[in-house]
């Protein structure tokens, strides 16, 4: 597949095996119904992927918070990575991204009119979203990364597969990147190949659609990265698009994510000078990172440099209490939204929305 990033290390294949019988007897453990998986009476909607990090959870998510908020009240739950909380911490006005974590801070921030919560453990988060005098109104629920959270029993199990990292052409941790085998994908009610290049043939997708090899009863799409205008994280300038960027401008692009080099590639046709610092995914930015940033940034040329940043990374550099203010202005984030191919938004709205109008406490069809 053009633009693959796989890389398997052939030397951990034993390793792998072992873990994959520690999944493969866990999953059976649920089929043999030993382990419970538990049913709720509100809609729930589950985003989540079988490898590790850099599907696009959350602008996905995002996606779905768009299209039910203005019909329902949305609660999502995440499981918080990296925060410094414990236990269900459900977000306020005043809410810290150390307490809930950066994705679910980004999504608070975006959207204030949702309930969004943060539990490791996803039963009792629910039951707490349902609490009238917890989280007043809530009508439907959209768990976060939770496709191998099998004790809660979605209405809707979406399984995201970056199309850079195909399930079918990667291989279990810590060999490859997957957390269990490709047939895992068999829970998903709707899978969709993600970061699809946006002139992508139909000839491709057809390919893809093959190589997938879903059940009947599964439904498959397929999207690709919209990138919205820069908008400066400190000051009051103007946003611009990334077709406004000089092309003399020399670019440090910070990412603390899963998978940077896809960011970069989508960069690149706009700029020929980007420098990227690459951290770990939810990095927490220490000092010495701090003073790094820093130091790469004065190398640029002077007059002609700028920070470009991801949303996710966006609101652990603005709360950092080392910033430094002579970088405040050169500091970019780059929002990023999801757009689907092949006319297939309409379908899959209708058939997200259908199913929370079918399944809701409200509806004659409970």
């Amino acid at each position: 597949m053009e633009g693959n990033l796989i890389k398997i290390n052939k030397w951990l294949y034993p390793v792998s095996w072992i873990y994959g019988t520690g999944v493969w007897l866990r999953n059976k453990l649920f089929d043999w119904g030993i382990y419970k998986e538990r049913k709720f009476d509100i809609p729930i909607i589950s985003v989540g992927n079988i490898t590790v990090g850099g599907t696009g959870k959350t602008p996905h998510t995002e996606y779905l918070i768009r299209l039910l908020q203005k019909d329902y009240k949305v609660a999502v739950l995440s499981r918080g990575y990296k925060r410094k909380s414990k236990g269900f911490v459900l977000a306020r006005p005043d809410t810290s991204v150390q307490m809930i974590g950066d994705e679910p801070f980004q999504m608070k921030q975006k959207f204030p009119d949702i309930h969004m919560a943060v539990d490791r453990d996803r039963c009792h988060g629910i039951e707490q979203l349902c609490n009238s005098h917890i989280a007043p109104g809530t009508e439907v629920i959209i768990l976060d990364d939770a496709f191998q959270h099998r004790y809660v029993k979605p209405g809707i199990n979406i399984l995201l597969v970056d199309y850079h990292r195909l399930i079918c052409e990667d291989t279990l941790l810590p060999a490859g990147r997957m957390r269990e085998p490709e047939n895992g994908k068999s829970r998903a009610h709707i899978v969709i190949v993600t970061k699809c290049p946006k002139d992508i043939t139909p000839m491709n997708l057809r390919v893809l659609s093959k190589q997938m090899e879903l059940y009947p009863y599964q439904q498959l799409y397929f999207t690709t990265l919209a990138y919205g205008k820069l908008h400066p994280l400190f000051t009051a300038g103007n946003a611009v698009s990334l077709k406004e960027i000089e092309k003399d401008k020399h670019i440090l692009l910070v990412t603390g994510i899963a998978s940077p080099a896809k960011l970069i590639q989508d960069l690149s046709p706009y700029n020929e000078h980007i420098e990227s610092l690459a951290f770990s995914d939810h990095h927490d930015f220490t000092a010495r990172d701090m003073e790094l940033i820093k130091k790469r940034f004065m190398k640029l040329p002077e007059g002609k440099r700028m920070i470009i940043t991801t949303e996710k990374d966006s609101v652990r550099l603005a709360a950092h209490p080392l910033m430094d203010e002579t970088l405040k202005p050169y500091i970019y984030m780059l929002p990023i939204e999801v757009a689907f191919l092949q006319d297939q938004q309409e379908l899959f709205n209708s058939n997200i929305t259908d199913y929370v109008r079918k399944n809701s406490r409200n509806s004659n069809f409970s």
